[in-house]
């Protein structure tokens, strides 16, 4: 069978905002130029050497019906919920939970002063499984297996396969790829991925070149939409350059969001409203 390279479809400017109790952030999936790309809801990058723009944190808050990824490059993270369990996320580290029927948790720093970059994804869930008791996946840096690539560079395989290589995120619905990708200048990568799922690229140091016969350039703080094929083409022209590869098998179901839960009807929505303020999460 012949493969075919994925081109870019659309591209995405990430949008300065603040979420939790003032963190600053960049929003590229959830705002107003993607709402959304199925199976995916949100993507936030916070990146800040200023406690100004972190120390507040994200306190107490709920989530139901869908999934939160948060990666850690730099810094340090404290999570606890309501259900008695706490871990620190630091530099390095993935944690991957599964809200399910609800939770309240909060993500605050364990830092004064330094470096805080991290990565915060939300991904859906079908319906059959969005009142699924909560759980995580709590991974630490050692955990992450990494696949050097021919002539420098390397990958992080946080979910989905590359090679003979695994990722120690399992179990998700949305059948996921997450790929931290490093190539040093001039370097080039062909990454296969599923041809049923929908995938993007965000490029969040340096610039890359993504395509095959319409090669695309994206930009710091960009995210590319891909178009259908099996394998992503990815070079670093000139420089060295760091980007996240995300691909999920979309679910194609409808989705009604109201802040921090995503269900399937309105119905629904003031479900998790009524069992939130009866105590019920």
């Amino acid at each position: 069978m012949t493969s075919r390279t994925r081109e870019v479809t659309d591209i995405i400017n990430g949008q300065a905002t603040s979420d939790g109790a003032g963190v600053r952030l960049y929003r590229v999936i959830g705002g107003p130029g993607l709402p959304d790309l199925d199976p995916f809801l949100l993507l936030d990058e916070f990146v800040s050497d200023d406690p100004g723009d972190y120390l507040a944190g994200f306190p107490d808050h709920p989530h139901r019906g869908f999934e939160t990824v948060t990666y850690m490059l730099a810094g340090r993270m404290r999570h606890g919920d309501n259900q008695g369990n706490s871990g620190l996320l630091e530099a390095g580290s993935v944690q991957w939970m599964t809200a399910g029927r609800g939770i309240v948790h909060s993500e605050m720093p364990e830092q004064e002063d330094g470096l805080m970059w991290g990565f915060q994804l939300w991904v859906n869930l079908p319906a059959r499984n969005k009142l699924c008791p909560p759980r995580y996946q709590d991974i630490p840096p050692h955990d992450i297996p990494l696949v050097p690539l021919p002539g420098g560079g390397r990958v992080r395989v946080i979910a989905g396969q590359l090679g003979e290589v695994a990722g120690p995120v399992h179990g998700i619905d949305a059948e996921p790829r997450y790929f931290d990708v490093e190539l040093p200048a001039d370097g080039s990568l062909s990454l296969p991925l599923p041809d049923t799922h929908t995938a993007f690229v965000y490029c969040y140091d340096g610039s890359v070149t993504i395509g095959g016969d319409r090669p695309t350039p994206l930009e710091r703080r960009r995210l590319a939409v891909l178009g259908a094929g099996d394998t992503l083409a990815l070079t670093a022209p000139g420089a060295a350059a760091r980007a996240l590869v995300v691909a999920g098998r979309p679910f194609a179901e409808p989705v009604a969001r109201y802040g921090p839960f995503v269900m399937n009807t309105r119905e629904e929505i003031m479900a998790a409203i009524d069992d939130l303020r009866s105590g019920r999460f």
